[in-house]
């Protein structure tokens, strides 16, 4: 019979049980009863709301809001077309037709959405492909949610840490002579190696069926196996080379950095966030991914005149193979100070005219120029910051790391432990508040830069470049309301639409 007596301790410890902690310690009492107990509430949350998606999923009646506000988008487009002069319409065909040949044949191929046709139609065609990838998602993600909940209550009954810590000793011992007083940060890095393998081996069945079974059913995926386990090695390889020195580095400031650590620490953050900025796009996206030039034309030519009204740096327009993977599409900035880069999907080519294409980049430039891209990032660093300010305040706290087996007086704790431990218990209810918060920040962030595209009198095509997105990425169209509150980041099609809608009107 399980013994629920307070306090809980692990199935492994360092001292075997013989401890010599007072049982009166709040941390310790309640320590490893409390991270079990909030691992199983937020998982029941989180399920409950699942269950809300599931059920909207298994709706089978196309949205009433959604259809009102795309109807509507159609008919003004068909007024618009109306009352054009016949000169008029003769030049935007020509315009268009000049420009997008080539996507159209692309997109013919493709099978995504027709460029010019209304997109109620097309909308209501794949509402029920949308309804059934979405069931399919929902109900995996569910498993999937239900194994990792289960994975980590046992790891932390059973003592998996202090056990993978003990190992991880024993290892550098044996092999290489070391001492874990000596050597605790070349310790940590046999730590980090072992637990960064499991971790691999126990997701890598989800991973598998996640992109072989539900994308590749719903026509998104384009790897091989080989493409998907070369592109596994490579991130493993690239998490050893870099995090390896970066967690050797982090521990290291933190020992020498005496009472006032964490502000040593913060400052090496900011130091390996810009760093992480600078390379990631340059050097470590393009071994995965091909990123070539946008050819001479019309629309590299418009991008960049946009750019430059904006006063936003561009310096170079790529393309990236993104159809290597997936059919799925998107348009994306980077780059620090006066060297920015535009990088769209392959894929985005195909389902979008230009002026989409367009309309598109003016709403993630309205996130440059609205200063949401610097906001993020000092909302990130003002992040670090508080999380290992808090840290240092129980750093030395040893009663909270005997809660999870921690608990020989004779050996010091590890400082890759304490991290571990201060993220997973004290400080994961404030993180899981925080990303909330911030997911409702990034919702009204996104409304801004749609009113920012909208304001360079692009609304229409955004609309309509938008719609297709979701149209050929079989995005949600009847989302819960209290699932897309708590997870989306961006609010939901219908959401947008109205509300750029509303915003032509009061500009009309």
């Amino acid at each position: 019979m399980v013994n629920l007596d307070l306090p809980w301790e692990p199935l492994y410890t360092q001292s075997g049980g013989e401890t010599n902690v007072p049982a009166d310690s709040p941390f310790y009492y309640w320590g490893l009863a409390g991270a079990i107990v909030f691992t199983l509430v937020v998982h029941t949350f989180e399920a409950y709301l699942d269950a809300r998606q599931r059920s909207a999923y298994k709706e089978t009646e196309f949205p009433p809001e959604l259809e009102t506000t795309v109807k509507q988008i159609d008919d003004d487009r068909d007024k618009e077309v109306t009352t054009k002069k016949p000169s008029e319409k003769t030049e935007e065909s020509e315009d268009s037709t000049a420009t997008t040949d080539a996507n159209k044949d692309a997109a013919t191929k493709s099978g995504a959405p027709d460029l010019q046709k209304p997109l109620l139609p097309q909308l209501k065609e794949k509402f029920k492909s949308a309804q059934t990838y979405g069931l399919d998602k929902i109900n995996f993600g569910m498993i999937a949610a239900s194994y990792d909940v289960v994975e980590s209550v046992l790891f932390l009954a059973l003592g998996f840490l202090p056990f993978i810590w003990d190992y991880s000793v024993d290892f550098g011992h044996h092999f290489f002579g070391w001492t874990e007083t000596d050597n605790e940060i070349k310790m940590s890095l046999i730590f980090l190696c072992l637990t960064t393998i499991i971790g691999t081996i126990t997701s890598l069945p989800f991973e598998l069926y996640s992109t072989f079974e539900i994308e590749r059913k719903h026509g998104f995926n384009k790897q091989t196996l080989g493409l998907f386990f070369t592109d596994k090695i490579k991130s493993l390889v690239l998490t050893f080379v870099i995090g390896g020195p970066f967690l050797a580095l982090l521990l290291h400031i933190i020992k020498i950095g005496g009472e006032y650590f964490y502000l040593y620490v913060w400052f090496f953050m900011f130091c390996f966030s810009v760093f992480m900025m600078s390379i990631v796009p340059v050097f470590i996206m393009p071994l995965f991914n091909k990123y070539e030039p946008l050819p001479d034309g019309e629309l590299k030519k418009r991008i960049f005149e946009l750019a430059a009204s904006l006063k936003y740096p561009l310096t170079k327009l790529f393309v990236m193979d993104g159809s290597k993977r997936s059919s799925h599409s998107n348009a994306f900035m980077y780059g620090l100070g006066s060297n920015k880069r535009i990088v769209l999907f392959d894929t985005l080519m195909t389902q979008v005219h230009d002026d989409e294409i367009l309309a598109i980049l003016g709403h993630e430039l309205g996130h440059w120029k609205l200063g949401h891209t610097l906001s993020n990032f000092v909302v990130t660093q003002i992040y670090f910051g508080a999380a290992f300010y808090f840290f240092s305040l129980c750093y030395t706290s040893r009663n909270l790391y005997a809660a999870f087996g921690f608990d020989d007086p004779d050996r010091a704790v590890p400082t890759i432990i304490a991290l571990l431990l201060f993220f997973q218990t004290l400080w994961a209810p404030v993180d899981k508040v925080l990303s909330f918060v911030l997911t409702i920040f990034s919702r009204m962030n996104e409304f801004a830069a749609d009113r920012f595209s909208a304001d360079l009198g692009m609304s229409k095509n955004l609309i309509s470049g938008l719609t297709k997105i979701h149209l050929e990425n079989l995005g949600a169209m009847r989302p819960d309301g209290w699932y897309s509150t708590y997870h989306y980041s961006h609010p939901p099609l219908v959401e947008r639409l109205s509300a750029m809608m509303a915003m032509d009107k009061k500009s009309n």
